[in-house]
């Protein structure tokens, strides 16, 4: 496993419950500021693997970047159990959910 995915793996892992991070925020914390898509890459073929909170990611706005509406009510009915609020736009205000 290359080092950049092992630190996005223990960056994702990482977020705590109730909270979220973007694509480009785990690509930073990984060392790869620009890597953002290297992240979805990952975090879509590894997020069973290795047990990985997926819902807790999401795109820079503070929306669900799934386009599937079944995955993005799933995601969705998973941060508003760990207490997430969505604003009337369907946005998760960063700066209080965002780790």
């Amino acid at each position: 496993m290359q080092p950049f995915t092992a630190s996005v793996i223990e960056q994702i892992k990482a977020i705590p419950t109730g909270k979220v991070m973007t694509y480009g925020g785990i690509a930073a914390a990984a060392g790869s500021p620009r890597a953002a898509r290297q992240v979805v890459r990952i975090l879509h073929s590894m997020s069973g693997k290795h047990e990985l909170p997926w819902h807790r990611v999401v795109n820079a706005k503070g929306e669900i970047a799934l386009v599937d509406d079944e995955a993005r009510f799933l995601q969705q009915t998973l941060l508003e159990d760990e207490g997430v609020e969505f604003m009337r736009d369907g946005l998760i205000d960063l700066s209080v959910y965002g780790v």
